[in-house]
């Protein structure tokens, strides 16, 4: 396929993607579910778990997919696409990240991030080890230790920018429950990257790439906020203009998100931790309040629903064509559920958090969604996972953030929440 039929070809793909998107997400608000929930079930539906199996001949012309790499298909250009989404909603993220909030119940925050952490990772090491022993969803590469550290971490991981969109859909920015879901959500995620960088160093034999993870994620977290973020703040009068920031500051922010997101993307951390991070050192006034007005509609409508579609056409349910399979998919759901869901909820009600509020933690955290998706993701492109384990994990992820808003509305219910003190 030449570069001039990828062109038009990529424009029709857009154009099915985001009326695709948007008619499931007229869908999904009649049920209560944010767009971008919406969004994983539409890019699942234009793979091949259903698109693909009832028009097949039409699924493989709109969305070329050469998994040899010798001839230039849609993944060459929809994964940098949706890569960039991905790193610009990130980036959204960490501008809206409120650090001040999080500290007034960082005990809670952390508990519950402990317990998110180690009980789900703990059952999914045991199922990695069944899955290792009775089934074929691993790779014959993949060691006993790298399918029960990458299970794990799968397991442990919480959608942070989705548990964001969620916990601002339903106005829960400034509570108990919004604050301690949204402090451990972010723990969860740093840690769970850090096993992922320990499971990459381990499937390329080199433990000294997962200290160089590790360590230079470690040095860009202090050099972005302890260096970049006070210097953005003395300059951030220069990119003013108006009581508007400049065109010159618009690039400027645009410009660092960008180097974030090589940075760590370069040290193996992946291009959404760098992103963040540096959203979170920009200056909270104009700066971040008009980098968050540009960038966030065409991120949002445009090249999010990328990242959910190049997702989909990975994701083969197919796969799962036994009874056996399909039980193996039932215990990462219900191992999911209890080790995220119920420990949070047990932890939160330990520190001293209402029951009402802790249910609502507990809800909040099973969600996996878009982060679940990135760590798969990663596993698969490496090989790590097989494409059957890939589609379980997808399923986990989707059932587990669809759950999260009705369960909450009838658990929890709607209202006003009592801000943190």
């Amino acid at each position: 396929m030449n570069n001039l039929h990828l062109a038009v070809q990529f424009f029709l793909q857009l154009a099915v993607i985001l009326l695709f998107c948007r008619i499931v997400g007229m869908i999904a608000a009649r049920m209560g579910q944010p767009q971008v929930v919406a969004e994983m079930i539409a890019g699942v539906l234009l793979g091949p778990s259903l698109f693909g199996l009832l028009w097949p001949e039409t699924q493989a012309w709109l969305f070329p997919w050469d998994k040899t790499q010798q001839a230039r298909d849609t993944q060459s250009y929809l994964f940098p696409a949706s890569q960039l989404g991905l790193a610009l909603y990130m980036f959204i993220v960490g501008m809206e990240f409120r650090m001040d909030i999080i500290q007034k119940k960082l005990k809670s925050s952390i508990a519950v991030s402990a317990a998110g952490m180690i009980v789900p990772f703990l059952l999914g090491a045991v199922l990695g080890w069944v899955f290792f022993h009775h089934t074929e969803l691993f790779p014959k590469k993949t060691s006993l230790m790298e399918a029960m550290l990458f299970l794990g971490a799968s397991m442990c991981i919480t959608a942070f920018p989705m548990l964001a969109r969620i916990i601002h859909f339903k106005k829960l920015n400034g509570t108990t429950m919004g604050t301690v879901a949204i402090g451990a959500g972010a723990i969860d995620d740093a840690t769970a990257w850090c096993l992922l960088a320990v499971v990459l160093a381990s499937f390329d034999d080199n433990w000294n790439h997962a200290i160089y993870n590790i360590g230079g994620g470690v040095a860009y977290v202090a050099v972005t906020l302890l260096l970049v973020r006070p210097l953005l703040a003395r300059l951030e009068r220069f990119m003013v203009k108006d009581d508007a920031l400049s065109e010159a500051g618009f690039v400027i922010g645009l410009a660092l998100m960008a180097l974030g997101a090589w940075f760590t993307d370069m040290i193996g951390l992946h291009a959404v931790f760098g992103a963040f991070v540096m959203g979170a050192a920009m200056p909270r006034k104009i700066m971040a309040r008009d980098l968050i007005a540009r960038i966030q509609p065409l991120t949002v409508a445009l090249l999010l629903p990328l990242f959910f579609t190049y997702s989909g056409l990975n994701t083969k349910i197919g796969l799962l064509n036994t009874g056996y399979l399909w039980m193996m998919c039932g215990a990462v759901l219900v191992a999911a559920i209890v080790g995220k869901g119920v420990a949070c909820w047990l932890a939160a009600r330990a520190t001293g958090i209402s029951n009402r509020e802790a249910l609502g933690i507990g809800v909040l955290m099973n969600a996996r969604g878009l982060m679940e998706l990135i760590i798969i993701n990663i596993g698969l492109q490496r090989g790590i996972i097989s494409e059957g384990l890939f589609a379980t994990l997808v399923i986990m992820a989707v059932v587990t953030t669809l759950m999260a808003s009705p369960i909450f509305e009838r658990l929890v219910g709607t209202g006003t929440y009592k801000p943190v003190q």
